[in-house]
C-alpha cells in the first residue's frame, strides 16, 4: 500500500504545489479565515468525506472510513496567515495587502488535502480510519485548537500526528524529538504610570521612559541570576511604546513581551518574579503600574511510542535522506493541546532549497518553502498513519487468535 500512497502523491504533486499557491495569494488572519476553511471543506466533499465546517468556530473536520474496521489517526494542518507584507518577488505573491502566509501554513493545508486525496483512493484496504484537522488560528493565542478538541474534534480518535514545515532545516531531513520540544509560549503587559511634565524640568516628573528603560535591563537579569542554568527560559521585550513630543516627558509607558518555558515550576516563577521586578523598579521611582500576565500554548510533548514509530517510518520515506533528533525549540505551537488529550507527535519537515544562499525564517517578509518538502511531509504523514493502522490491526488480530 505504500508504494501505491507514494506513487500517488507523486503524480499528484503538480496538484499540490497549485493548491499552495492559491492559498498563498489569499491568505488569511488568524480568527478571520472564511473562504480558506470553505476551500478545504468543499475539497474533501468531492472526495466524498464526512465534513464539519465551524468546529470550534472556523475550523475544518474530515473523516475518511476505511473499509475494514480498526484504529482511528488524526492528522492536523493549520490554515491562518500572519499580518506581514510580503516582500517575495514571486509570481503567487500575495494578493492581500499586510497579510501573509510566512510560516508555511498554505503548504501544511495543501499537503494535507493531497494526502487525503490520495488516502481515499487506498480505503478499500485501509483498515481503520483517518480524521483530517484542518485548524484555523494557530498564530495567535489562545488559538483554535483548545476550541475545536471542546467541539468533539478527537473524538473516537486514538493517535494523532502532524508536521511542520521549516525553512531553517534541510530539505530532505526530518527531525523529531521524544519529550518536551517546542515550548510554552506566554505574553505579559506593563504599563507604567509616572507624571509627564516639561522636558526643561525633569525634577517635577516621574519619567515613564527612564522607568520602563530600568525596567528593561532589570528584567534582563531575571533569566540569567535567577533561573537554574540547567533549565531553558526566555523572557524579552518586544515592545516598547511612550509616545510624545520631543520636549515632554512622558508620564506612561507600556511594554509588551514574551516568555518561553518548558518547566510549569519555572513558568509560574517566571509569572511572579516579573511583578515583584516590575513593583520594585516602579517604587523606587514613586511611579504606579498595571501588570497582565497571559498564559498562551503549553509545552508540545511528544509521546515516546508514537514517536520512535515516526522514526521507523519515516527512515523508510523515499525522499528522506536524514532523520535526526530535534534540539529543543523556544518557538510554540498550539499542537500542544492535541497531545494534552491522545497520543501522538509533531515533527519538522525540513524546507529549505539546497540553492539558497539565505533561509528567511518564519515570520520573515521574505519566508518561502522548497515546496518539494511538502511531498516529503505527505508521505511521512502518510507511512506513518498506514504503519499504525495497519500494524496495530495485524496485532489486535493476533490477539484474538492467541
Amino acid at each position: 500500500m505504500k508504494d501505491r500512497l507514494y506513487a500517488r502523491l507523486d503524480e499528484l504533486y503538480t496538484e499540490m504545489v497549485d493548491i499552495r499557491r492559491y492559498l498563498h495569494q489569499y491568505p488569511e488572519l488568524s480568527f478571520q479565515e472564511v473562504k480558506t476553511p470553505a476551500y478545504v471543506a468543499d475539497y474533501h466533499r468531492r472526495l466524498g468525506h464526512d465534513v464539519r465546517t465551524g468546529v470550534g468556530e472556523r475550523g475544518v473536520v474530515a473523516v475518511l472510513r476505511g473499509a475494514k474496521p480498526g484504529k482511528t489517526v488524526a492528522l492536523r494542518a493549520d490554515f491562518d496567515a500572519l499580518p506581514i507584507q510580503e516582500e517575495n518577488d514571486i509570481p503567487y505573491q500575495s494578493k492581500v495587502d499586510g497579510v501573509m502566509h510566512a510560516c508555511g501554513h498554505d503548504g501544511h493545508t495543501a499537503t494535507l488535502l493531497v494526502l487525503a486525496k490520495v488516502l481515499n483512493c487506498l480505503k478499500e484496504d485501509l483498515k481503520g480510519n483517518v480524521v483530517f484537522i484542518h485548524q484555523h488560528a494557530e498564530e495567535l493565542a489562545p488559538g483554535g485548537a483548545m476550541a475545536m478538541i471542546k467541539d468533539g474534534c478527537l473524538e473516537g480518535v486514538d493517535v494523532i500526528f502532524g508536521t511542520h514545515l521549516w525553512a531553517t532545516t534541510p530539505y530532505g531531513t526530518i527531525q523529531y524529538r521524544i519529550g518536551p520540544f517546542m515550548a510554552a509560549a506566554d505574553r505579559f503587559e506593563i504599563e507604567i504610570r509616572g507624571q509627564g511634565g516639561h522636558g526643561a524640568q525633569p525634577h517635577l516628573t516621574k519619567d515613564a521612559v527612564v522607568v520602563g528603560s530600568q525596567l528593561v535591563m532589570n528584567l534582563q537579569q531575571l533569566v540569567s541570576r535567577r533561573v537554574d542554568p540547567v533549565e531553558s527560559a526566555v523572557v524579552s521585550v518586544g515592545s516598547f511604546v511612550a509616545e510624545n513630543a520631543f520636549n515632554v516627558i512622558s508620564g506612561s509607558a507600556r511594554l509588551e513581551g514574551t516568555v518561553r518555558t518548558f518547566n510549569s515550576g519555572v513558568r509560574d516563577f517566571i509569572e511572579r518574579e516579573i511583578e515583584r521586578i516590575v513593583n520594585g523598579t516602579c517604587m523606587s521611582a514613586d511611579a504606579d503600574y498595571r501588570y497582565q500576565y497571559d498564559r498562551g500554548y503549553p509545552p508540545v510533548v511528544n509521546h515516546r511510542e508514537e514517536t520512535e514509530r515516526l522514526v521507523k517510518s519515516a527512515s523508510r520515506v523515499p525522499g528522506v535522506e536524514n532523520v535526526e533528533e530535534a534540539p529543543l525549540q523556544m518557538g510554540a505551537e498550539d499542537f500542544a493541546h492535541y497531545l494534552r488529550h491522545v497520543k501522538g507527535t509533531f515533527f519538522f519537515t525540513g524546507a529549505r532549497h539546497p540553492d539558497w544562499e539565505v533561509a528567511y525564517p518564519h515570520h520573515h517578509p521574505k519566508f518561502n518553502i522548497d515546496e518539494r518538502a511538502m511531498l516529503v511531509a505527505a508521505k511521512t504523514l502518510g507511512a506513518v498513519t498506514l504503519d499504525y493502522l495497519h500494524k496495530t490491526a495485524e496485532g489486535a488480530e493476533l490477539t484474538a487468535e492467541t
